[in-house]
């Protein structure tokens, strides 16, 4: 099925969609020349992609992010440009630890470069860089690169996702329409630029960070079936912070498109689910040790594992004799003189708390006169990522602060804050490290920060730097760390000292600990760290996504799947190959010919929507069920959760139709017939025992209530806090379970519900009556139709599934298990929603109105 929806908001053309044997013939495995596929932004084919993968001889990567891990200098003549790797660029990284263990895999890169390549010398730039470098460059004008980097993202979504709302024009900028269309554009060029080179049924496609998260859904739409991955490198902040932006739910429905989302911490992990969960109405599961959203059949996985180092690259570094140099000059400077060097390490922007730890090293030198003259605080303050007003504050604050510092408690030959606000080589920074006797990590908002990590490596040095240092060939090593409590890093090291940045006093306090504690504890704790730093370096956290990817990958090709939806809120549909939609057609076609009919119809959720205010029936629903029961050949039930009494006075205008109260334990043929139960009569006297149980957390659920029925109670928490309600029925199943352990009652939950009820109640045991009743009445159904939207109705599906092989049906039955929604179920056909059954029974009552007045007519016509 092809989806003729497209997801360009730019309401760029679509032309007609090439074959997939189409695409593969014209995408080689390398391509030789950048941008020749033109016209490949159409359409998306009906699968995605083809049934089966490829034979290869190797796994490939495309790594997507802003950047390229590449360095682009202009020659010194002008005539041309010369290309290098970055180093430091984790894109880069993680390709060399992956084959660093073993892993045969290649990758290929699109992003954009850090200068701007004039469009005279695109082509052939771009042709060296895929030739070379397997770089795809993303060349951006400058006007758009400014809205979409410097404008949405470092001025709104940045901010955001580090806790800072736009109160005002100064505080991170109000929302801009036209700097979203931007990041929307940029987005779209980036998935132009992977369609060069992406082979769909074999390539795995790895997305990094803010800025491309609503590039899942321009690749989702193209390729069904793409094996897709993003990670987050920030923080994604709580549902409080995250729903005040204007695009909260194209971002999420983008996100949803890629088939695993990984997250440094479980924080992140957390906040991000619960928006899904209040704003898209989604919840998760975990099984066997894995998160996973279920999103229209499709299953999300979440990771939650934190980046590492590249640790070859950090040792190698170690080795080099510019560091020795380096650490041996320091020394000098520093230990030789009897000072104690404490470390931090920082971007100069406003949320990396330099000025906290610098208030924080001026309460130690007021609070603690005894280390003035031994302890210096050296800062490195790397260039900001970003520009503006706020980065300009930080840096005059820091360095006014410092000289302020200095001056109160600095002596001839003793200042005790250093401030390096310069670019330095990445060998100085190793060994500040190595000399540093604790490193600070003050940030008020991180998402990640890998400096511990790296200060951790450094202090365990080389033999080498442990000569320079003075240390024997024996010496314990050791190291201090004094970390935020709100960067993604911390709650890996357990043997840090966690502190709250906005607390002055209690900083300080941590780095005179730090400073004091034995050598013995140091070591202990350097120890624990680089256990941990060594062996979940950036090659274990790389490794670990991608093995994630292939599992999340595994059954694309056994799936049917299309694309709905317009616009970013495009969704692909994933089912089971057993479970289709229920077409109208084909059950209309089957109600005609068959004689013999058995409806069950579940109510709350399948015939009335969940959200509906007034649950009662419309006229219309009662003018279907009406034409329904009117035909002779149909026997309609209907099927509730709820009391005999409510159920009575609802359809008391429908004559004909068989009602099921309280999942099946009251049953009536018709209007007039007397009420039976399908089980013996229980004893309702764990009631006593149920009831003021749930009556304790109605009182601390604010707006939960509690339902009783005849031979049931129910603890709804449909109208309270979604996560907070979620939370107290799984603590209220727990605590019924237990109290009514000896009782012969079920516990269970439903949709938004807890429910107590008598044990071997349930709604299979309806159809089971109905089933035999048309057996007692000599009839064999020849057509069954069931169904129902939630957990409870399983039973019926389970029941008229099985049956399909006994006496009670036709050798040639049609049977029509049917759930409300794409989700897990007995059931072989699904609707999507109680708009489309309405439509459905609609279709059937008139057959039955057809067949009945020309029944009429021939009574009439003799």
């Amino acid at each position: 099925m092809v989806s003729r929806s497209y997801s360009n908001l730019l309401e760029l053309a679509s032309g007609e969609p090439p074959s997939i044997s189409q695409i593969r013939r014209r995408i080689p495995r390398v391509m030789t020349v950048a941008g020749i596929i033109s016209d490949l932004d159409s359409d998306s084919d009906s699968d995605g992609s083809a049934t089966g993968p490829s034979s290869t001889t190797r796994d490939r990567t495309i790594v997507v992010a802003n950047q390229l891990p590449v360095r682009a200098r202009r020659r010194p003549d002008g005539r041309g440009w010369d290309f290098s790797w970055d180093e430091d660029s984790l894109l880069l990284q993680l390709k060399d630890a992956i084959g660093d263990r073993g892993a045969d895999m290649e990758f290929f890169y699109v992003g954009c470069l850090r200068d701007e390549i004039p469009p005279a010398d695109q082509d052939e730039v771009g042709q060296v860089l895929l030739e070379t470098f397997k770089c795809v460059p993303a060349f951006l004008p400058p006007d758009l690169l400014a809205r979409y980097y410097h404008g949405f993202c470092k001025q709104q979504l940045w901010p955001l996702f580090h806790y800072m709302l736009p109160m005002s024009p100064d505080l991170g900028g109000r929302f801009d329409r036209s700097l979203w269309q931007a990041y929307v554009s940029v987005n779209k060029i980036f998935a132009d630029k992977i369609l060069e080179v992406i082979n769909p049924d074999d390539d795995f496609v790895w997305v990094h960070d803010y800025h491309l998260m609503v590039l899942p859904t321009f690749l989702r739409k193209r390729f069904n079936r793409i094996k897709l991955g993003f990670f987050l490198h920030s923080p994604f902040p709580s549902s409080e912070i995250y729903k005040t932006l204007p695009v909260r739910e194209e971002l999420l429905r983008a996100l949803l498109n890629s088939d695993l989302i990984g997250f440094h911490t479980f924080d992140y992990a957390r906040h991000f689910l619960s928006c899904c969960g209040r704003m898209l109405g989604l919840s998760y599961e975990s099984k066997r040790g894995y998160i996973g959203l279920e999103y229209y059949g499709r299953t999300v996985s979440i990771k939650i594992l934190p980046v590492g180092i590249h640790l070859g690259q950090l040792k190698s570094v170690l080795g080099l004799p510019e560091t020795e140099t380096k650490v041996q000059e320091l020394r000098e400077q520093f230990l030789e003189k009897g000072r104690v060097m404490m470390l931090g390490v920082d971007d100069m922007d406003i949320f990396k708390g330099i000025s906290l730890k610098l208030l924080a090293m001026e309460e130690l030198l007021k609070q603690h006169p005894e280390w003035r003259g031994k302890v210096v605080l050296v800062q490195i303050a790397n260039p900001a990522r970003g520009r503006g007003k706020g980065v300009k504050e930080v840096q005059a604050e820091s360095f006014a602060m410092m000289k302020r510092i200095n001056e109160a408690y600095g002596e001839p030959g003793y200042e005790p804050i250093v401030l390096i606000d310069e670019p330095l080589p990445f060998f100085h920074r190793i060994a500040y490290y190595v000399v540093a006797e604790c490193c600070l990590v003050t940030a008020v908002r991180d998402g990640m920060n890998l400096i511990p990590y790296e200060y951790i490596i450094s202090r365990q040095g080389n033999e080498k730097l442990d000569h320079v240092l003075g240390l024997g060939t024996s010496a314990q090593k050791k190291s201090m760390l004094v970390v935020s409590e709100f960067i993604g890093c911390s709650p890996s090291l357990s043997g840090a000292i966690r502190v709250n940045p906005w607390n002055i006093e209690a900083v300080a306090d941590a780095m005179v600990y730090a400073l004091e504690m034995s050598e013995q504890e140091k070591q202990f704790r350097h120890e624990k760290h680089y256990k941990y730093v060594s062996t979940h370096d950036v090659g274990y956290w790389a490794n670990s996504f991608v093995q994630d990817l292939e599992r999340t990958c595994r059954d694309h090709s056994r799936r049917r799947c299309w694309g709905i939806g317009f616009g970013l809120g495009f969704r692909v549909v994933s089912l089971d190959t057993n479970f289709r939609k229920l077409a109208m057609e084909h059950i209309v076609s089957a109600y005609r010919r068959t004689r013999t009919r058995a409806i069950l119809l579940d109510y709350d959720g399948t015939l009335m929507p969940q959200a509906s205010i007034d649950k009662s029936p419309n006229a219309k629903s009662i003018e279907i069920l009406n034409s329904l029961c009117r035909d002779r050949n149909n026997l309609v039930f209907l099927v509730s959760a709820r009391t005999r009494a409510t159920l009575s006075d609802w359809f008391s205008a429908c004559e004909n139709l068989g009602v099921a109260a309280e999942h099946g334990y009251f049953l009536r043929l018709k209007r007039d017939a007397e009420w039976e139960t399908c089980v013996p009569m229980a004893d309702c006297s764990w009631k006593q025992i149920a009831e003021p149980v749930m009556n304790l957390y109605t009182e601390t659920t604010d707006g939960s209530t509690i339902e009783d029925k005849e031979t049931a109670l129910v603890w709804s928490y449909e109208d309270a806090d979604p996560d907070f309600g979620s939370c107290q029925a799984k603590e209220l199943l727990d605590h019924l379970e237990s109290v009514l352990a000896n009782e012969p009652v079920s516990v269970k939950s439903g949709q938004h519900i807890v429910e107590v009820k008598p044990q071997g109640v349930s709604k299979g045991l309806v159809a089971r009556r109905l089933l035999s009743i048309m057996q007692e009445r000599g009839l064999s159904s020849d057509f069954v139709l069931c169904i129902g939207d939630d957990r409870s109705d399983e039973d019926m599906f389970e029941v008229i599934s099985t049956s399909i092989a006994s006496t009670s049906l036709t050798p040639t039955a049609e049977v029509f298990a049917c759930t409300v929604g794409q989700k897990p179920s007995k059931a072989k056909y699904y609707l999507d929603d109680t708009a489309e059954i309405v439509r459905l029974m609609q279709g059937l009552a008139t057959v039955s109105e057809q067949a009945f007045r020309t029944q009429q007519s021939l009574q009439n016509g003799i």
